[in-house]
């Protein structure tokens, strides 16, 4: 925690989380939004609401061969398996302090 009272997570953790699908480095929004600390359904729900603020590519749906795919290489517990399909990882709005 820091004087500001802001929580520092672990660039491994973050680190871990990231994927490569389509030739980019990705995260999934469910793993954002635990960098963040708030719900993976506030954190669609705020990208949705504020869309101008992100570039057209920040965001994009898994097709259901890239979610198979993907969950077939992630040992999964049943309390990760309820994770939606979408993926942030756009160049252009990259934090490298954030997401690597």
């Amino acid at each position: 925690m820091t004087d500001k009272g802001l929580v520092l997570v672990p660039p491994e953790r973050i680190e871990r989380s990231i994927l490569l699908i389509r030739g980019h480095k990705v995260m999934l929004d469910a793993d954002l939004a635990k960098v963040y600390g708030v719900t993976t359904k506030r954190l669609n729900e705020q990208v949705k609401r504020n869309r101008n603020r992100f570039p057209e590519d920040f965001m994009f749906q898994l097709t259901t061969k890239e979610w198979g795919d993907l969950t077939s290489q992630i040992a999964m517990s049943k309390a990760q398996s309820n994770r939606s399909q979408f993926a942030t990882g756009s160049q252009r709005h990259r934090d490298p302090r954030m997401i690597g």
